[in-house]
């Protein structure tokens, strides 16, 4: 279950003289601030109190249940979690058939809680995506989304295993190298890792995680890959699933190839809606008169981008496979990305300059294609899938499932169908060809849907919300454009954070207005 997510940064500005009147009015309010602590003997901030959660995961021994603690301290990585942020290890078994063996060290990073005590609810944990993504450099990255949470929880994620700081896999050409060579290379660095990183045995990392945040349910917030992570969750551990949020789902029902068929064709879906508006609202349009006339172009596009490659500034360069991917990344961000595409597009076309392109998938780009603390994304991710995936099939099934995707889609088919070759010889068995998600006497599981979303079709929730079971599932559908619908859909994140507040779920049946109405 390979995806991606969008961040879209909406800060608004302000002007030099406003930033002189709020730096007085904050001094101001700090100098009363200490002159009321001063004048009121006694009177100090609130002191904080840990929860304690009195229900350990079964079957593992007490060093590490009620015999370890989280020992919080200042982060030293990455840069943007220097301030205001508190790392962590947990210690879990490598093998929870083998509980008394082998441990490994999971990294943590934590934002506390702004409000007080009585409001706490407790920890929400986030996984951003991926697989193959770091939620310790995602959290100090994506925090701004997410800040209306932190009255209420401390807000937490970790590096699951195989990826960052967490066991990283190594698929290099050396064991040092974090780029990926493929699965001989993996096989060779970090065999003895990768019949244990799988989304199953992170699942259940996250319910020793639970326990020793102090918390006797788990509250959760999973986007996209993390959706799989978060339903498998449920399933294994229904008694303790509290408030979770599945937004972007993938889809359980389909296996890697399937998958494969359907996210091209979602993406090509979106690609057809931006020709469409290209051609009816913006000037020399790139991509021309509509859908047939831009798939014509961008194919001549690719062919020539095959033959010689484009600049796109410091030292890289930008070929056909590029080109799809980072429309594609472009087509992730929903309307905010189109007009920014255009003029990308137009750039590549008339001067041969890839740089505004690559800039703008840089600039807002997909959390599994942003760097980990030792950015082994793309071997983690490749690394997780197949661990995760039983499939493998021979030459002749390839070759099949190969032409079915570059069918499904003119402009992305190509570049997709590559994807089918992902664990062919992929050196250990994979789990199932399905995730087991289903997760009868588990608290509502809030899934969320984009009707638009290019990445994980909204068929995907759908079935997301049937499989977790009858009373479990619920679907909140987003008529939006893009990856990812929170927290820029209003109507989502007041559902989301209700829901996250209270544990009340939308109506069923809700439907949230959006780009797409």
């Amino acid at each position: 279950m390979i995806d991606a997510y969008p961040i879209r940064r909406r800060r608004p500005g302000l002007s030099a003289g406003a930033w002189i009147i709020a730096g007085i009015f904050l001094a101001a309010i700090g100098v009363v601030g200490a002159w009321l602590q001063h004048d009121a003997p006694g009177r100090s901030a609130e002191p904080r109190t840990e929860f304690t959660a009195n229900n350990p995961p079964a079957g593992l021994p007490t060093a590490l249940t009620t015999g370890q603690r989280l020992h919080w301290s200042r982060c030293t990585s990455p840069p943007t979690a220097r301030t205001g942020y508190d790392c962590a290890t947990m210690k879990t078994p490598l093998d929870y058939r083998k509980p008394d063996g082998r441990t490994i060290e999971v990294a943590l990073i934590r934002r506390k809680a702004t409000g007080p005590n009585a409001r706490r609810i407790g920890s929400l944990v986030f996984n951003f995506g991926g697989p193959g993504a770091s939620g310790v450099s995602g959290l100090p990255e994506y925090l701004n989304q997410y800040k209306p949470l932190l009255d209420r929880y401390d807000l937490v994620s970790f590096d699951p295993r195989g990826v960052g700081a967490t066991i990283p896999v190594r698929c290099g050409k050396t064991a040092d190298d974090t780029s990926y060579d493929g699965a001989d290379a993996c096989a060779e660095h970090s065999g003895a890792l990768l019949p244990y990183i799988g989304t199953s045995h992170t699942a259940r990392d996250l319910d020793l995680m639970r326990y020793l945040l102090g918390d006797e349910r788990l509250h959760y917030f999973g986007v996209s890959y993390g959706t799989a992570l978060g339903a498998v969750y449920a399933h294994l551990y229904p008694s303790h699933v509290g408030r979770l949020v599945l937004e972007a789902s993938v889809d359980p029902t389909e296996d890697l190839n399937e998958e494969q068929v359907s996210q091209v064709k979602a993406v090509q879906a979106a690609f057809d809606r931006f020709a469409v508006h290209c051609a009816a609202r913006i000037r020399h349009c790139p991509t021309g008169d509509g859908p047939e006339e831009a798939a014509r172009r961008m194919a001549r596009l690719a062919d020539r981008l095959e033959k010689k490659p484009a600049p796109a500034g410091g030292g890289r360069s930008l070929d056909a496979d590029d080109l799809a991917h980072i429309v594609s990344d472009h087509l992730d961000l929903g309307t905010d990305g189109w007009s920014p595409l255009a003029k990308a597009l137009t750039a590549l076309i008339d001067r041969n300059d890839g740089g505004p392109l690559s800039k703008g998938a840089d600039d807002g780009g997909s959390a599994d294609r942003a760097p980990t603390p030792r950015d082994n994304s793309r071997a983690a991710r490749t690394a997780i899938t197949c661990a995760d995936s039983s499939l493998r099939p021979g030459f002749e099934r390839l070759a099949r499932d190969e032409a079915r995707v570059k069918a499904a889609s003119p402009v992305f088919g190509a570049a997709w169908s590559t994807g089918v070759y992902l664990c062919y010889d992929w050196p250990f068995d994979g789990e199932r060809a399905t995730p087991q998600v289903n997760a009868d006497g588990a608290a509502p599981v809030l899934v969320v849907g984009g009707t638009g979303d290019p990445t994980t079709p909204y068929s995907g929730a759908r079935n997301m919300a049937r499989a977790l079971g009858d009373g479990v599932g619920v679907l909140l559908t987003a008529e939006e454009e893009g990856h990812g619908t929170y927290p820029q859909n209003r109507c989502v994140m007041e559902a989301v954070d209700t829901y996250l507040h209270t544990g009340r779920t939308p109506a069923v049946g809700t439907v949230c207005r959006g780009s797409m109405s």
